[in-house]
């Protein structure tokens, strides 16, 4: 078996969580390989060492190292090639994270082929500009349309098959995955949907309305999202919580389900509710 580790290093505890999972998976015989930018940080291991564009192709399995968004961002990158991934918390939260930092042990269950695979649905993200796409992003989360660098409303208009479904002045919207429904959607607050589920939940953020409430839609509905604000105030649309791009009236936001699924492995036999109450219903900072 080979093993891809993405950790994360900007988490304070990521690199001896790294080491010590080097560690136990060399010595049940798994080859486990790193980024080659970190030959020097972890040379006394038994890693090996390759280009980070190689990484995830020569992989069994893929394991990342870090919070949610590191989670979140190698489960993306495995879901196209086809591969699971296993995180281990080594931030604050760690949802997502199928081990904590203490449990390291329960690695050698990968070798066993002892685990599960939690099938994870993803959105589709397209930027379309005189019908042609731009951009296209795969979202395990969600897909953000945001006003601008100004505390000022935009008006959005969202439409599923060129009916109107939603029209709000607000600071923007929330188009979020079952998994990205306990993320920023929460926050703003929508409902949590089961992971199972095939559906999308559409939140306004600070919406200047009374009565806006959440819309879960079916995710193989077609959404497009139009926005109105004022010239030096354009819109943005965030993936993930990654690299914004900037959306003007003349663009259009269409968000359908990705071809893709990610895959999150499970060693423990904890359901998604048990870890909802035990990570964020009953958490104290």
């Amino acid at each position: 078996m080979i093993v891809s580790i993405f950790p994360n290093l900007n988490n304070d505890e990521a690199k001896t969580i790294t080491q010590n999972a080097i560690n136990i998976l060399t010595e049940t015989g798994v080859e486990v390989f790193l980024s080659d930018k970190y030959s020097t940080l972890f040379e006394d291991s038994n890693a090996k060492y390759i280009s980070s564009n190689e990484l995830m192709n020569v992989c069994d399995i893929a394991i990342a190292v870090g919070g949610d968004g590191t989670t979140v961002k190698v489960a993306k990158n495995a879901a196209i090639l086809g591969k699971a991934v296993l995180g281990i918390n080594g931030g604050r939260l760690g949802f997502l994270s199928g081990i904590e930092k203490n449990e390291l042990e329960l690695l050698k269950l990968l070798v066993k082929g002892d685990y599960k695979l939690d099938q994870r649905i993803m959105l589709k993200a397209e930027i379309i500009e005189d019908d042609k796409i731009i951009k296209t992003y795969h979202c395990l989360n969600d897909a953000v349309v945001s006003r601008g660098d100004f505390a000022r409303l935009i008006d959005i208009v969202i439409t599923d098959n060129n009916r109107e479904l939603l029209k709000v002045r607000a600071d923007g919207v929330v188009i979020s995955t079952p998994t990205g429904s306990t993320a920023y959607s929460l926050a703003a607050g929508g409902p949590v949907l089961s992971p199972d589920l095939n559906s999308f939940v559409i939140t306004s953020i600070c919406p200047h309305s009374l009565m806006d409430r959440s819309f879960v839609v079916n995710s193989y509905n077609e959404l497009e999202i139009t926005t109105l604000s004022d010239v030096s105030n354009n819109a943005t649309l965030t993936c993930d919580g990654e690299e914004p791009s900037t959306i003007t009236s003349n663009t259009k936001v269409r968000v359908s389900l990705s071809p893709y699924k990610a895959n999150l492995i499970k060693v423990k036999p904890d359901n998604f509710y048990e870890v909802l109450k035990k990570k964020i219903i009953e958490r104290r900072f």
